[in-house]
């Protein structure tokens, strides 16, 4: 979140507000595969107080998918779990990445901005000598003793 609160009214893609009989309605699933989904940890939809599962439109479109993988791609219910949980931990993974891509980004900035204020504060009356004709020469002043 950016940190503002949000509206507890508004509906997004993860509210849960679908009952199981609607949820296989839209999904084309019979709510009794929607519980064994759910026991087999493939789509878990919130519960009630009273335990009724509410299922969210990103749980519909789960399902939907967990269906296509099923039955068009031909994949057993525990290569869809695993498929699932590596898309999660991808999707986990790329949000960190995010997440550490702005905070170098605000560390190189920063760094910048420090390095500019260094370099603002040398002292101008100091110059580096150097002899165009005689680059490799190197004067040192040595001071007189007792002086």
């Amino acid at each position: 979140m950016d940190g503002r609160r949000r509206n507890p009214y508004e509906l997004t893609d993860e509210s849960p507000v679908y009952v199981i009989s609607v949820a296989a309605q839209l999904s084309g699933l019979h709510p009794q595969t929607l519980r064994q989904y759910d026991r087999l940890g493939l789509v878990s939809p919130d519960r009630t107080a009273g335990r009724g599962r509410r299922y969210s439109a990103r749980d519909i479109e789960l399902l939907r998918q967990v269906q296509q993988l099923s039955q068009d791609e031909g994949i057993n219910l525990a290569g869809i779990k695993r498929i699932i949980e590596l898309e999660n931990q991808v999707a986990a993974l790329q949000s960190r990445i995010a997440e550490l891509s702005a905070a170098v980004d605000g560390a190189a900035a920063a760094m910048r901005q420090r390095e500019a204020q260094v370099h603002a504060s040398y002292r101008r009356d100091l110059v580096p000598y150097t002899d165009v004709q005689q680059a490799s020469a190197l004067v040192v002043w040595r001071p007189k003793r007792g002086e």
